[in-house]
Order: C-alpha cells, then structure tokens, then sequence
C-alpha cells in the first residue's frame, strides 16, 4: 500500500498484512495493519514502525515522501514487535544518532529487545516535542495494553496517534472509518474484546483524564486498521460502554460435546431461554474460534457453559476457551454450568470452579445429565433455561 496523506503535512506511512490469520490466539480472518505516520514540519517526526517482515516497504513509503535522513525524531509509542520489530533498518535509514522517543518502560523493553545503543529520549507523562508549527505531546497510558504504552497527541491539529487503543485486526485499502462506514464496529469490538477488556477499568479512568485535560479529537489513528475521522467520538463511546460491561438481555451458551448429548442439553437450554424473551446465542467451541466466543460474550449479561466429562475432567476445548476467557477477566456475568456424564461427572464443578475464580454470578450449582437426555432430562433443561432468562431479565 502507498503512503497516504491524511491530513496537511501528515501521512500514513504503514502497511497492510494480508495474510495474518492468528495473532497470539486471536483469530484474524480480515488480516490486519501496522500503521505508521510521518509528520513534515520544520522538524520531521516518525510515530512508531512495524513488524519487521515488513521493514522494506515502510521505508520504501517514507521514501516516496522525503528522504528518511531528513526524519529527526522517531517516536515509539509501543514496544511490542509488530510496531517496534523493523527499529533496527529503520533507525539505520534515519540515522542511529536521531533521537528516539519513548516511554520509561518503552527505554527498558526496547533496550531488552535490541543491542543497539540509540539515542533515547524517555518522555514524562505530559511531555511535549515542538516540530515547528505542530506540537506532540505525550500522555502515559500504561498497560493499555503494555506497560510502556502512550500516546501522542499532534495539538494544533487535535490527531491522536493511540498506539494500540481503538485498533480492528482489519486489512483493506480503505484508510478512514467512513470509508468502511458501520462494518467496521465488529472488528472494533473483536479488537476490543480480546486485547483491551482485561484493562477496562484504566479504559474509564483513561477517558476521564483525557476530559480533564479537555482535548479534543478532529481524528483518532490507531496502529491498526482504519482511521478515525468521521465522528472519531464514536469509537470511544463504544469504548467507554464495552468497558462498562453492564451486559444486554443476552445469554451466549458455550459448549462442546462428544456424543451430543451435551450438545442436545444446549440446544433445550438456549431454545428455553429464547421462549422467555431473551436472546440466546448458543456456540459450539469446536466450530468457533475462542475470540470469537470471548466477543460475542463481551456484551452478554449471561454466560453459560457446557461440558461432558473426559477422564475425569473438563473436554479440552472446553478448558481452553475457559483458560482464555479467565485471562480477559470479564465483569458483571450471570454464570451458570451444565453438562452430560457416563460415570463420574466431575466437568459441571469444574467449570464452576473456574468460573468463581473469576468471580462471576454463578445463578445454579449447576445441571448434570447422565448418558443421553430422556424427557425428565429435557425438562430439567427447559427449566435450566427459565431460570437463566429470569435471571438476566431482572
């Protein structure tokens, strides 16, 4: 992809990964980017780089604007190698002496993750650089998601460049959010729910420290996928309810099975819930990828999960998508577990116990069948359902 200008004296200068379809467990079925932006004034700043496979090309865009020499200062405003991988070319391009700009942890990783000895200027929360007519500031967002995370405010322009806040996992030639128009928000949301809801409550006190300082946004450029320039507030109100996680009248039924028993115990369950006026999103893990599940749980007021038991245990995929969604620690859940048994039936407290190690609302102690689901059985499943839609309608 060419480099783009984005707004006077501003360009994108980043580059689109067709072909990724994992990022570290999150599946990534539209590719994704690895934004980078050049701002010529009478000093020249790059804001951030890119994975290193794509190195060549990020310096063959900033090529096609200005000679790379002519950069004075690179701007690091996340380590994690997907936007700090390409350093060492890039710095080479530009000249090893120009100062390189970034967090206190982001001085400490880069200097874990690189030899070389580079001209470091690590910032203060607030710090501000003056290119000329344009001036970036600073503003410390740590783990959001790392721990050397900021971000870099352009002031006479209102442009934040947000590191890895407000991203999609989202390969197109479109740049701009309008270009895309509402198909966007899923990516949005996906990004959102399996990269950031771990750091929710910093998200809301973000936001109002970002009040406080009463800066406005004419655009929001995330480090991938599209830009925000048509109504940039749109994302971060989406941002600001997801990390409220207050939950919709939604019940999302996750589970797995071997012999369908499990599977006939969801589908009563799901269909109950749906009889009592409640959405029911019922998924099988082994048709769904975990990041797609986590997302669809995301804005569910209930989560509920199923398992036959496999050695005295969980069913793999089961454990997995547990394992994973514990990690992003979701709030404000109603929980509830169910399950089929040949002879001992250990999988419903298992996945209780997990579920009280996250600290969710568990509505039951849960539902054990044994083999196949007679019509009592059934009826205990309706009734399961029943009880989850009041729940979550309360």
């Amino acid at each position: 992809m060419r480099p783009t200008k984005i707004a006077e004296g501003i360009y994108s200068v980043g580059v689109i990964d067709w072909n990724i379809r994992d990022f570290h467990g999150y599946s990534t079925d539209r590719g994704s980017s690895y934004n980078a932006f050049l701002i010529i004034d009478e000093k020249i700043a790059l804001i951030d780089t890119v994975k290193k496979e794509f190195a060549d090309q990020l310096i063959k865009n900033i090529c096609d604007i200005i000679d790379p020499k002519k950069i004075d200062y690179l701007i690091s405003n996340h380590t994690e190698m997907d936007h700090s991988g390409s350093l060492p070319p890039v710095m080479r391009a530009i000249g090893e002496n120009k100062p390189l700009y970034c967090s206190k942890m982001g001085l400490k990783n880069i200097q874990r993750h690189f030899p070389q000895k580079w001209n470091f200027h690590a910032v203060e929360n607030g710090e501000e650089l003056c290119l000329g007519n344009k001036t970036l500031q600073f503003i410390e967002t740590k783990m959001l998601h790392w721990p050397d995370s900021m971000f870099s405010y352009l002031k006479e322009d209102k442009i934040l460049f947000s590191s890895d806040a407000f991203g999609q996992h989202y390969a197109g030639y479109e740049i701009f959010n309008d270009q895309v128009g509402e198909a966007i928000m899923p990516h949005a949301k996906k990004y959102f729910a399996n990269i950031l809801l771990l750091y929710a409550p910093r998200i809301l006190k973000l936001v109002d420290q970002i009040a406080e300082l009463g800066l406005k946004f004419e655009m929001i450029c995330p480090d991938h996928g599209v830009l925000w320039r048509n109504n940039p507030s749109e994302i971060i109100d989406a941002y600001v309810k997801w990390s409220r996680q207050e939950g919709e009248k939604k019940a999302v039924v996750v589970y797995d099975t071997m012999w369908h028993s499990t599977e006939t115990m969801a589908e009563a369950i799901s269909s109950s819930i749906a009889e009592e006026g409640v959405a029911a999103c019922p998924i099988n893990i082994r048709n769904s990828h975990r990041s797609d599940i986590v997302t669809a749980v995301l804005d569910a007021k209930a989560v509920i999960v199923g398992s036959p038991t496999l050695n005295n245990g969980l069913f793999p995929t089961v454990s997995d998508f547990l394992t994973y969604m514990k990690g992003l620690k979701p709030q404000n859940k109603i929980a509830a577990a169910f399950g089929s048994y040949g002879w001992s039936g250990e999988a419903v407290d298992l996945i209780n116990k997990e579920f009280e190690s996250m600290k969710l609302e568990i509505l039951d102690p849960g539902l054990k069948i044994q083999y196949v689901p007679d019509n009592e059985a059934m009826d205990a499943c309706f009734q399961f359902g029943k009880k989850i839609a009041k729940a979550v309608s309360r």
